[in-house]
């Protein structure tokens, strides 16, 4: 069988080569970067997500570099709780929810690909410049430091992120991805854990918010976790600002301000935002659902295919899912395009689904605006304009829409039964 092509060598790209490996599929990974390195702050892992990393034999690494998230909490810009559920095992789920760093995640799948498939499966500073699908093949080139390089295989999956060259060539004339007008401030702090000791909570509303969740488990000596924090603010979209380094190392005089009363007893953002060392800004952006991934013999995984707001953990957790779908369809269909059309067909419909209601504020944490309006900012009058079943339906609804919720999680047949 002819090798399968894969463009990026980041979470996606490294989870579908452990994948094809699994199964027996040929491969061969293309990383931009020169070296792999551990980039980043913090994600969460869902239930179904961490499922598929144990069917890859690496649970033990998760129990080693995350933390099992206990549970996931809503509360209005001063501090009163608005919804509050159990994650993972300890919502009935039979797998757990895990709160990592994404540069550790990378390099621990980075480092159990070579394990299992050796040094040879990955090449480094290999920069997409096209691909030319043909009936029985498909050839990719790429800009080396030594010069161009021609690849040939039987398909190229494109898991090269939300800048993604292979969507590039697909489609010329999207541009760049769509800004909402919100930036981030995300940053990791030592800190004491805070509520469960393994509790991830949001703060504020649809304009000015703060996350945050531990990362890791309480140092033994000084008792303290790296908490991984997200400073939000939002402004009209077409408010011109410089987007040409985001994701730049910034002051924190940028919108410390902006949550300098945000201490709630409980949580203390202010001193959270003055311990972090470096502090880095990102935009909120998304790209528009497709109505198809393939051309030819190439595809997209991962936020290639499905960029979308980071809301309900859905980012990482997703990619880690694509690449199983694939994996299963390349497994049934061969190295082929109806492999990719099945895969198509089985998460496009959904992720697209996703990247709408995330857009339009209809996520998991539309509950903090919902709660802001109802009561028009008198907290007070909480319980009677949003009782706890409006609040209840609100969460599960998502869950149902993204296919989290725990019935289809827990009933769902393993995606690669290797029995």
């Amino acid at each position: 069988m002819t090798e399968v092509l894969i463009s990026g060598g980041g979470i996606a790209g490294l989870c579908l080569g452990l994948t094809l490996h699994q199964i027996g599929v040929p491969f061969h990974i293309f990383e931009t970067s020169r070296k792999i390195k551990p980039l980043g702050v913090g994600i969460n892992l869902q239930p179904s997500a961490v499922r598929e990393l144990i069917a890859l034999g690496l649970q033990h690494v998760l129990e080693d570099i995350g933390v099992e998230t206990k549970d996931y909490g809503f509360y209005t810009k001063t501090g009163l709780e608005i919804w509050t559920e159990p994650r993972g095992r300890h919502a009935g789920y039979n797998w757990p929810q895990f709160s990592v760093h994404r540069g550790r995640l990378q390099m621990a799948l980075y480092d159990s690909l070579l394990e299992r498939a050796g040094q040879s499966c990955i090449s480094t500073g290999h920069r997409l410049i096209g691909y030319q699908t043909h009936g029985d093949h498909i050839t990719a080139e790429f800009e080396t430091e030594t010069g161009a390089r021609r690849a040939k295989g039987a398909l190229l999956i494109g898991a090269d992120g939300i800048h993604s060259a292979v969507r590039a060539q697909m489609h010329p004339n999207e541009g760049p991805p769509v800004w909402s007008g919100a930036i981030m401030w995300r940053a990791t702090t030592p800190a004491e854990s805070f509520l469960s000791g393994a509790s991830m909570i949001l703060a504020g509303n649809d304009t000015e918010r703060f996350v945050a969740y531990p990362i890791s488990n309480p140092d033994p000596v000084t008792g303290l976790s790296t908490i991984n924090w997200i400073a939000e603010t939002s402004v009209d979209p077409t408010t011109p600002v410089d987007q040409e380094d985001w994701n730049r190392e910034v002051s924190k005089d940028r919108f410390d301000h902006v949550f300098k009363n945000w201490n709630f007893g409980w949580i203390n953002a202010p001193a959270l935002i003055e311990g972090a060392e470096t502090v880095f800004e990102y935009p909120m952006i998304d790209r528009e659902p497709l109505e198809q991934w393939r051309h030819g013999r190439a595809t997209l995984i991962g936020d290639a295919a499905h960029a979308t707001y980071p809301v309900g953990s859905s980012g990482a957790s997703q990619a880690i899912v694509d690449t199983r779908v694939l994996g299963a369809a390349l497994r049934k269909h061969g190295a082929t395009i109806e492999a990719l059309d099945a895969y198509e067909a089985i998460i496009r419909p959904i992720v697209n689904q996703v990247t709408r209601a995330n857009r339009a504020r209809k996520g998991p944490d539309a509950i903090m605006q919902m709660a802001e309006d109802s009561c028009a900012g008198n907290f007070s009058l909480l319980e009677k304009t949003l009782p706890y079943e409006k609040r209840a339906e609100h969460a599960e609804n998502f869950k149902k829409l993204a296919g989290l919720d725990i019935e289809t999680i827990n009933t769902r047949p393993p995606i690669i039964d290797l029995a």
